[in-house]
């Protein structure tokens, strides 16, 4: 198995050959887990000073479903509704691939700096988006970065949906509301 350090380095650095080496390593699975808690984690303890321990695993928690629902529907609408011809995957590739997406947030741990929260969260975002269009435009072997970009964001408006649903209804019976 490859070294994690050295694993998670290249997907930050969005090394194509990296995500297509997680994306045949079925050994992987556990470190692109490993990679979303920790990425998660950090967002926690940078966001620490609002939500405090409580917050951080409950960052952790939402991040690993966030990252199923979202690699799931990404396979779903990469190889069901928008396949290239070549395109041949399943859904371990997409965790496998997405989870390594992570990677770059591992920087909002920078965001317990007063005056760098906005910063470190901004610049995790988007350096996170673009890996994770890297990570799927590997996985789903689509020559158009412009198809893994499309497939990117219809997945994950998809996902916060449905994740924005599970939240509400989860706090609708905790509160003993009726919805």
């Amino acid at each position: 198995m490859a070294d994690l350090k050295d694993r998670i380095i290249r997907a930050a650095k969005l090394d194509v050959n990296l995500y297509e080496e997680v994306e045949a390593d079925k050994n992987a699975l556990g470190q692109a887990m490993t990679v979303v808690a920790l990425s998660s984690a950090a967002a926690g303890v940078g966001a620490s000073l609002q939500g405090g321990i409580e917050g951080i695993f409950w960052g952790v928690i939402a991040a690993l479903l966030g990252w199923y629902v979202w690699a799931y529907i990404t396979y779903i609408i990469g190889t069901k509704f928008f396949p290239e011809p070549q395109t041949e995957a399943d859904l371990g590739q997409l965790l496998r691939t997405t989870g390594f997406s992570s990677a770059p947030g591992l920087i909002r741990v920078l965001a317990i700096v007063p005056g760098l929260t906005v910063i470190a969260f901004l610049a995790a975002s988007i350096w996170m988006l673009v890996a994770m269009v890297v990570a799927v435009r590997q996985a789903l072997d689509y020559s158009s970065t412009y198809r893994a970009v499309g497939v990117c964001l219809l997945g994950w408006v998809v996902q916060a949906l449905i994740i924005v649903l599970f939240f509400y209804l989860l706090g609708e019976r905790t509160l003993g509301v009726e919805a």
